[in-house]
């Protein structure tokens, strides 16, 4: 059974651990920050976080911290690029220079960022309905404020949020979620230290109501027998993510409806 992490068992197992051979996975079944192999970290969300965007979102995930912001639909800045089926979707990703301890300055339009943002473009584009939207234009910025890995992940999530909130149509949601495999033990939702470990990770992005995977990206190799359960254990975290982003949407939906009819009295 997938769990979010209660904070209460977050203790200090990464202190006095040999960086020489570390044991990512206690003899007790807890990782490093204290949880379960198959235990999340814990989800915040918050849409509606900048009031100059169309649509805005923060998504955390444990100290993993990711801000998304939408401009548009609106008319093409430039018409010779604009489709006339369908909207121009623009993606732009970041990482502050403080979102991790190396701090050290990145310049933007880096060759890692632009591919992040491609893959993160190709993966909304699935979810979103941009036939209802020709001829227009979608910018979505996303900037990484704090990275503790899973950050592709938590960047997918921070963009769909802000696409929601810009009103912006949907197939379906979309979620994502990684899994690793270390210490011969199946990991959902890997941290920076266990990102490092050297196993195999998983990224998947999944439509759960549809059950489509719009995005699956493996860094090392493995294994058919340990792909297979790392792979499943991902999907199921897809799934737990996109429970937690519907009741971040519904509440924003209730917000939204209670505002406008204090101000229809």
């Amino acid at each position: 059974q997938i769990r979010c992490q209660d904070k209460s068992r977050v203790g200090t197992h990464r202190e006095g651990r040999s960086r020489r051979r570390m044991e990512y996975v206690s003899l007790e079944g807890l990782r490093l920050d204290g949880r379960r192999p198959k235990e999340t970290r814990q989800i915040r969300c918050q849409m509606s976080v900048l009031p100059n965007a169309d649509g805005s979102a923060l998504f955390e995930a444990g100290n993993t911290k990711v801000l998304a912001a939408v401009y548009g639909p609106r008319e093409a800045a430039n018409r010779s690029q604009s489709l006339h089926d369908r909207a121009l979707v623009q993606c732009e990703f970041s990482m502050a220079s403080f979102a991790t301890g190396e701090r050290r300055r990145r310049t933007k339009g880096d060759r890692k960022s632009v591919e992040m943002g491609l893959v993160i473009k190709q993966a909304l584009e699935t979810a979103m309905i941009t036939e209802l939207l020709p001829r227009s234009q979608v910018d979505i910025n996303i900037q990484v404020l704090q990275a503790d890995g899973g950050v592709r992940a938590a960047a997918i999530n921070a963009a769909v949020l802000a696409i929601a909130d810009a009103g912006i149509p949907l197939r379906d949601t979309l979620a994502a979620c990684t899994a690793g495999y270390l210490d011969g033990t199946p990991l959902l939702d890997l941290n920076y230290l266990e990102e490092g470990g050297g196993g195999p990770e998983v990224y998947v992005a999944l439509q759960p109501n549809l059950n489509k995977v719009v995005l699956l990206q493996m860094d090392n190799k493995a294994t058919v027998d340990v792909f297979q359960p790392v792979h499943e254990l991902a999907m199921e975290g897809c799934r737990v993510t996109a429970g937690v982003m519907r009741e971040a949407m519904l509440k924003q939906t209730r917000s939204l409806a209670a505002t406008r009819a204090i101000e229809a009295l």
